[in-house]
């Protein structure tokens, strides 16, 4: 990053990463504004860099939310430095004990109010604004304003303003209200630091994804499966109950929701919010329990009471929907009966869990013979967005307009999509920092932007008889992106100028540019009785739901065939 000034004095904002959440070690992030440093989080695993010293590492910590990526590493702080104050939202207050087996003090973490500026040491403010994502999480306004000394007065001189938007999302989503972007519009800030999760990827809208979701378990519990859902034990797992609570697809279906203890106690934890929680929600509760109910269906009931009484994992009555955390062994439930169960993991990218991780999902494990003989259920995802996509992130942006745009929380390939996007380029300095480097952020400098990533390729061109092949270098599929792409197996040429632009089609937009080039892949084979969609096992509702396919969530033609066929056990019912 290359900076051209004529003032060499050292910059009144830095920002040192200790943790930016692209190989799961968590945020953790120290801005230096003016005199003062402020950690941001401290959702490290690993807190030695932080407590080796004798001293504090900053002079107070603001956390944005209770997630264990943003705060696992602060009662480690907290046990060395018991005098460095660390604030939060009320809500996270209260949340924050679940990230840890034992007892937390209660001088542990500070409440602060929403939308009231609070003054910490002379010129330093902060104020908190809800930011979406869980309940409490906050994203800071900080705001510095440096005295002047003039003579025997002091003179307040332009103040500095940093905005951390933790993490965030700008739809409302069942428990959650989105940040309230209106509030913060044209603020101006000297630097945001915001998340970039899913880099520049497009989602369908949250409704949407909700409808979908309900509509292939809807689907599962018809089908007399039992239903495994490994998520993380907090915000995504209420959302999901909520889900399932609410959504007419499952109202008054008789079939039975189990929590696991873990997800329990979080649940537990949402009821002694629930004043805080969305109007919506409280005023469900009044009809009805927001969780725990044994007399409206589908009843939810907590997996304890059932091992109480002698029931194992594994002769839960079917249909039903099981609810464990994410790091739990999945094969404890399906070992003796592995066809009878359908494993729904999240989409989520920024986030390697356990349950993703593992032999349940390995795509090398191509056959339903080959999976029942190994004792592996289905397993299928699903999308349930918690974050901002690319169009989310640049709405902020550009409604902020900062002057310095810090992306973390991402994988490095998400990042620098939206730091190569042109839009941004041309109108904000931006930074991708990574762990252990420190980056300046000196204020009404020239700056010369530096070049956006490099993502291009040189090739070689044949042209024989009919047909041109092109070759690129293999290095090309090192990029995560590659087997998107390269699933469907077709590419757009197209005239631009003098230049010939080939372009990737991915699946979604199969169906968005209508259904000739869907029938032309489809056509690739020919119908047969063996192994087309009519016969195939992921062929449902006139869609495909087999996660591994091209074909993913598309309607197909029950002629059509993919790569990744499996057979039915059964012969299809037309639907």
């Amino acid at each position: 990053m290359t900076w051209r000034s004529s003032n060499s004095s050292v910059s009144e904002l830095e920002c040192l990463a200790y943790g930016v959440e692209q190989r799961g070690e968590g945020i953790c992030l120290l801005l230096r504004i003016g005199g003062y440093r402020i950690l941001l989080d401290c959702g490290v695993a690993d807190t030695t860099p932080l407590t080796s010293k004798k001293v504090p590492p900053a002079d107070m910590v603001l956390c944005s939310h209770a997630h264990a990526d943003h705060a696992r590493g602060l009662l480690s702080l907290y046990r060395a430095f018991p005098n460095l104050p660390i604030y939060a939202s009320e809500v996270t207050t209260q949340l924050l004990p679940l990230n840890w087996s034992d007892p937390v003090p209660e001088s542990f973490c500070h409440a602060l109010p929403w939308r009231t500026p609070i003054e910490f040491f002379d010129g330093l403010t902060a104020c908190l604004y809800p930011a979406g994502h869980l309940p409490g999480a906050a994203a800071f306004v900080i705001t510095y304003t440096p005295p002047r000394t003039v003579g025997s007065a002091r003179l307040a001189q332009r103040p500095y303003t940093v905005v951390y938007t933790g993490d965030y999302f700008l739809s409302n989503s069942r428990l959650v209200e989105g940040l309230p972007l209106d509030e913060l519009r044209g603020m101006a800030p000297d630097v945001l630091i915001v998340e970039g999760s899913y880099g520049t990827a497009r989602h369908p809208h949250r409704r949407q994804q909700e409808n979908q979701f309900a509509e292939r378990v809807s689907r599962a519990i018809a089908e007399n499966y039992r239903i495994l859902l490994p998520t993380a034990s907090l915000g995504l797992a209420q959302e999901l109950l909520m889900l399932l609570r609410s959504h007419h697809h499952f109202t008054g279906k008789d079939f039975t929701i189990w929590v696991d203890d873990a997800i329990a106690t979080a649940c537990d934890a949402y009821l002694e919010i629930l004043p805080h929680l969305p109007m919506s929600v409280q005023n469900f509760a009044r009809h009805q329990p927001l969780f725990w109910d044994e007399k409206v269906r589908p009843r939810m009931r907590r997996l304890s009471t059932q091992l109480e009484q002698g029931i194992a994992l594994t002769d839960l009555e079917a249909p039903c929907i099981v609810l464990c955390e994410e790091t739990a062994d999945l094969s404890a439930y399906y070992q003796t009966d592995p066809d009878s169960w359908l494993i729904l993991l999240p989409q989520e990218p920024h986030r390697v869990s356990q349950a993703t991780s593992g032999v349940v999902s390995d795509p090398s494990i191509a056959s339903a013979a080959l999976r029942s003989r190994l004792g592996i259920p289905h397993t299928e995802t699903y999308l349930l967005a918690q974050h901002c996509d690319g169009p989310g992130t640049t709405q902020l942006i550009h409604n902020l307009r900062p002057q310095h745009v810090i992306l973390v929380h991402g994988s490095p390939s998400y990042l620098a999509d939206l730091a190569g996007l042109e839009e941004l380029q041309n109108r904000y300095q931006l930074h991708t920092p990574i762990t252990g480097v420190t980056v300046e952020l000196p204020i009404g400098e020239t700056f010369l932007q530096p070049a956006a990533p490099e993502n291009s390729y040189e090739g070689e061109l044949t042209e024989i008889d009919t047909f041109v092949t092109i070759t690129l270098p293999g290095s090309v599929t090192t990029d995560p992106r590659w087997r998107i792409l390269a699933d469907t197996g077709l590419i757009e040429a197209r005239w631009q100028g003098d230049e010939l632009v080939l372009r990737g089609l991915p699946q979604r937009e199969l169906l968005r540019q209508g259904s000739d080039r869907l029938t032309d892949w489809l056509d690739v084979a020919p119908p047969t009785t063996r192994s087309c969609c009519a016969t195939c096992r992921h062929f449902r509702g006139q869609r495909c739901w087999n996660a591994r396919s091209p074909l993913f969530e598309l309607k197909v033609t029950p002629e059509g065939s993919c790569p990744v066929y499996e057979a039915a056990l059964v012969d299809p019912q037309p639907e």
